[in-house]
């Protein structure tokens, strides 16, 4: 009796299909990243930020009073997510902002801005639903809001156009929690828009908010918010 031929085309499919497998596995992360999405824009900055046309209305504002966050003004958070070996940047972004800055003589005493949570998007609607549900619960904390604490010394006032750079210690209450914060910010008038930018490293577990990680994809346990503001005569 004749032995029974081994069933090497049966072999041959099995293996090619773990290849296939394989290879959308490890290589479908490097397409995504590398060919699909989008590559993160560069941080917030004054140098690329446009002044808003209301700087060419009107005469004038002096410089003390209370100034209210107007157009132009943008919060985003940035971080990098690592999925099966391969690392790429999301970046969710918003412009619904609220709220203002009191100016005394040459000090701040008093800022704070309020940021919609709910309308970051990231322009991904899978990792939108997790930001506004599992990871930050926007529906029990709608809105993340800024105050300054102390007040920060504007003397000598620079020049109309020229850039600075001050500290502001304050509060960040985010996820039901409010932390102390001090972000180094830049700060530029033009004409009737005073821009300010900053940016703070946000560790997830101090504001107790759940790991973003979820199936394969890692996140960390950090991001980076980034804001740029601007303030115009109220």
């Amino acid at each position: 009796m004749a032995p029974t031929p081994r069933p090497r085309r049966w072999t041959r499919w099995v293996v090619g299909g773990v290849v296939v497998v394989a290879l959308i596995v490890v290589g479908g992360p490097f397409v995504y990243f590398h060919f699909i999405q989008a590559d993160p824009p560069p941080p917030l900055s004054l140098a690329t930020t446009p002044v808003p046309s209301s700087v060419a209305t009107g005469s004038r504002a002096p410089l003390a009073g209370t100034w209210k966050i107007g157009s132009g003004s943008l919060v985003r958070y940035r971080v990098t997510e690592t999925l099966l070996g391969q690392s790429g940047t999301a970046v969710g972004k918003t412009s619904s902002v609220t709220g203002s800055l009191t100016i005394t003589a040459t000090k701040v005493t008093a800022a704070t801005f309020t940021v919609d949570m709910a309308s970051i998007s990231s322009g991904q609607s899978r990792r939108d639903g997790q930001f506004r549900g599992r990871i930050m619960d926007t529906a029990s904390f709608p809105t993340a809001t800024f105050t300054l604490t102390s007040p920060i010394d504007l003397a000598p006032v620079p020049k109309d156009g020229a850039q600075t750079s001050y500290s502001a210690n304050g509060t960040l209450l985010m996820h039901g929690t409010t932390k102390n914060v001090t972000f180094t910010l830049a700060a530029r008038r033009i004409g009737n828009v005073i821009a300010v930018q900053g940016d703070e490293p946000i560790t997830f577990s101090d504001y107790q908010i759940n790991n973003p990680s979820g199936g394969p994809a890692n996140v960390g346990n950090s991001g980076q918010l980034e804001f740029v503001l601007q303030f115009q005569p109220s």
